[in-house]
C-alpha cells in the first residue's frame, strides 16, 4: 500500500551543536625561559627575544611548611601558574572549580619509585606514595588555596592540554561558573627520559569565565564542529618557541596565548588526538 503523503511523518533535522563561549580572565605561565605571563606575552608578540633556559621552579610558599617540604616539581609549577592566573582574575581561589591536566604527572617521583622497586630495599616512603597519584597537584592546590569546589583531573598524553581545555570550557558553559584550568608537565630523568622525552617543566593556568568582565583578556569560542580532523594545528614563527610547543605537551597552549598577546581575531587550531584537532574562534 502506498502511504498517504499527508500522513507520512518525517523526523526534523538534528539541531546544530551550540557554540561554547568563554572569557579569559587570568593567565599564569611558567616554563623554560618564561618566568611568568608578562614575559611570555612579550616573547609571543616578538617584542622581546625568547631565550630558552632551564625552568626555575619557585617554592610553593602558600603551602604549610610540612607540605612544602614534600612538594615536587609538579606541585611547584602548577601552584605557581595557578596563583598567577587567579590573582590576575581578581577572583577568590577558594571558590573556583578546577581542572588539572598533565600528560605524565610527577615524573621524578615515578623515577624514584621505580628505582626503589628495582633495588634490594623495596620499601616505598609514605611521601613517595602520597605523591604518586595523578591528582597530587590538585590536592596540594586545595590545601594551599582552601578550595572546596569541584576538581577534575585528567590525562590524554600529548593531547592533555586540549583535553583539559575542552573539559574546562564545557564546565563553564554548563555550570555558568568560572573554572580554573591548570595544565603542566615535568621532565623525566634517565632512563625513562629515553622513552618519554619531555626536556623540562612547563605550566599554564587559565581562569575561564562565562561572562565578560573588566578583567577579560580574550573571548574564546569552541566551534560547533569541535574537533576538525583536516585542519593542521597552528605553529609559531619563532623557531625556539615552536620547538618548545612541540617538545612539551602543556606548551601546545602557546598558539592560543599568542592570540591573547596580540589581541587577535580569527581561528586557532590546536593539536588534539591523533587525526583530529581542536578549533576555536578567538577575539579580544
Amino acid at each position: 500500500m502506498i502511504p498517504d503523503p499527508d500522513m507520512t511523518q518525517t523526523s526534523p533535522p538534528p539541531a546544530p551543536s551550540p557554540a561554547l563561549t568563554v572569557f579569559v580572565d587570568g593567565i599564569g605561565l611558567l616554563g623554560p625561559g618564561l618566568a611568568n605571563w608578562a614575559q611570555g606575552r612579550e616573547c609571543l608578540l616578538g617584542a622581546a627575544p625568547y631565550q630558552a633556559a632551564r625552568c626555575v621552579l619557585p617554592p610553593p610558599m602558600a603551602l604549610p611548611q610540612a607540605e612544602r617540604r614534600r612538594a615536587g616539581a609538579v606541585v611547584k609549577v602548577s601552584l605557581a601558574v595557578g596563583e598567577e592566573a587567579v590573582a590576575a582574575s581578581g577572583l577568590r581561589a577558594a571558590t573556583l572549580a578546577s581542572v588539572f591536566s598533565s600528560s605524565s604527572g610527577d615524573a621524578v617521583n615515578c623515577h624514584e619509585i621505580c628505582s626503589t622497586l628495582a633495588s634490594s630495599d623495596r620499601l616505598i616512603s609514605p611521601t613517595r606514595f602520597h605523591n604518586s597519584v595523578h591528582n597530587a597537584a590538585a590536592g596540594y592546590w586545595s590545601i594551599s588555596s582552601g578550595a572546596m569546589a569541584t576538581s577534575s583531573v585528567l590525562c590524554a598524553r600529548d593531547a592533555s592540554f586540549a583535553a583539559g581545555l575542552l573539559e574546562a570550557i564545557t564546565q563553564v558553559a554548563v555550570e555558568q561558573v568560572p573554572v580554573l584550568l591548570v595544565a603542566y608537565d615535568t621532565d623525566y630523568p634517565e632512563p625513562l627520559y629515553s622513552a618519554r622525552t619531555i626536556p623540562d617543566s612547563f605550566g599554564v593556568a587559565l581562569v575561564l569565565a562565562p561572562a565578560r568582565s573588566e578583567r577579560s583578556l580574550a573571548q574564546w569560542t569552541l566551534e560547533p564542529a569541535g574537533c576538525l580532523s583536516r585542519l593542521p594545528a597552528d605553529r609559531l614563527n619563532d623557531p625556539a618557541l615552536e620547538k618548545l610547543r612541540r617538545d612539551i605537551p602543556a606548551a601546545r597552549c602557546l598558539p592560543l596565548l599568542r592570540g591573547v598577546a596580540g589581541r587577535q581575531s580569527g581561528r586557532v587550531v590546536l593539536d588534539y588526538l591523533e587525526g583530529s584537532q581542536l578549533a576555536l574562534q578567538v577575539a579580544p
